[in-house]
């Protein structure tokens, strides 16, 4: 064969296989990811039934608790994410950020119009999270240069965020929800294009970062919800 001919479907075979890998990543990111819905509305629905609040009397140590626990978390993950108990510590994570949805799910569903609430912050996040990955999916845009702002702007929100445990500025905390909604927004065009680009090649640790986003704008766009549209009985 000619050795032009040859390098040429060398290079096409190495590029469909590289090609097909982020493919099955992608594919196995996003059933994760709809799997992962399963363990958070039963961890919220148990945590709801059972009045759950981590550290109820002092916020600034459920915080730190919180913290902790998800850190703790997501070193497992990390550790086990190339075995099977890297799913299952995954959705166990999963069932743990249902449970700290109570508190505002409670606080929701006292409104007249708590329900149809839930399911618009519901609808909503799958509408922010279909066009986003969609962008992500078809633009030729490269987003990576993305990552460094977009942590930035983590770090700032979770400083805003423990400073007004102690301010309880409504304004601050409506600035905080709206930020949040689009950096975590963004997040999704970075998180999934670092699949499709290669950047990310493990599914769980993947799952684990578009989860994120998907929850943190559930819980802002909820909480907005419950700001502008919620109905005292």
């Amino acid at each position: 064969m000619n050795p032009n001919l040859q390098h040429r479907y060398a290079t096409t075979g190495t590029t469909a296989s590289v090609s097909g890998v982020r493919n099955r990543v992608l594919r196995n990111t996003y059933w994760l990811l709809a799997l992962s819905m399963i363990p958070t509305i039963g961890g919220a629905w148990l945590g709801v039934q059972m009045n759950f609040n981590l550290f109820a009397g002092s916020p600034m140590i459920g915080f730190i608790a919180f913290m902790a626990i998800a850190f703790g978390f997501f070193y497992a993950i990390e550790k086990t994410k190339d075995t099977g108990w890297g799913v299952v510590v995954l959705l166990g994570f999963t069932f743990f950020m249902g449970l700290m949805l109570t508190r505002l799910i409670e606080h929701t569903l006292r409104f007249s119009n708590g329900g149809t609430l839930i399911m618009l912050a519901f609808g909503g996040t799958g509408i922010v999270f279909a066009v986003m990955a969609t962008i992500a999916t078809v633009s030729k845009r490269d987003f990576s240069g993305l990552g460094k702002w977009l942590f930035a702007g983590l770090i700032v929100i979770v400083l805003a965020s423990v400073a007004n445990m102690f301010m309880q500025i409504p304004a601050l905390y409506f600035a905080i929800s709206v930020i949040a909604i689009a950096i975590f927004s963004a997040y999704i065009l970075y998180d999934v294009q670092q699949i499709i680009n290669g950047g990310e090649t493990n599914y769980v640790r993947a799952t684990l970062s578009i989860y994120l986003d998907v929850y943190n704008i559930f819980v802002n766009l909820l909480s907005l919800l419950g700001i502008f549209g919620g109905n005292r009985n």
